[in-house]
């Protein structure tokens, strides 16, 4: 189950908002998700629902926006507003062949490019519970034909293009439990 809230909240307000679509998502499950709900930390830090290791879920917020995932396999979800994208980033994060799809992308779509790819690199590792500290830019993605392609294996991606534009949403889930 996904679910996806676009408000206009401060950084601490939109966490706690996170939380709430978590629990509308575990409801199905009859799971009463609360601040008392026992929660376990993986290695890096990545949490699950400590009696219920069969589902997973993952949060995700920026500014204006919050998203929640849930799945019966590894998962992970990032969202991000539009924004101007900061070159530095990109050179540290994106491939060849990623770099030079933005560079080369319309005036009016660097940004939102750069933001679709960072957002799929992002709910990866998030997905495999490692976070920002994985080589980010030996995962590359490219878009054909409306389909994302990756020299990932084993996953599944999804993306959303939501609020008139201004905000992408990345869904990774794995198919491969090995990881």
């Amino acid at each position: 189950m996904l679910m996806i809230s676009i408000k206009d909240m401060d950084k601490r307000e939109l966490h706690s908002h996170a939380h709430r679509l978590l629990r509308e998502c575990l409801r199905p499950y009859r799971i009463d998700y609360n601040e008392d709900t026992p929660v376990s930390k993986g290695k890096m830090g990545k949490p699950s629902l400590t009696e219920r290791p069969d589902i997973h879920y993952n949060l995700s917020h920026a500014d204006g926006i919050a998203a929640c995932i849930v799945s019966d396999c590894e998962c992970g979800i990032d969202c991000e507003r539009i924004r101007e994208y900061r070159p530095n980033v990109m050179k540290r994060v994106f491939s060849d062949s990623e770099r030079s799809m933005v560079e080369n992308a319309g005036e009016g779509k660097k940004n939102e490019l750069f933001f679709r790819l960072w957002t799929l690199k992002e709910a990866y590792v998030k997905a495999i519970g490692v976070g920002i500290s994985y080589p980010m830019n030996t995962v590359e993605f490219s878009f054909e034909n409306g389909m994302i392609r990756s020299n990932i294996t084993d996953c599944r991606f999804r993306q959303y293009i939501v609020g008139n534009g201004g905000f992408v949403i990345s869904v990774c889930e794995l198919t491969d439990t090995s990881f």
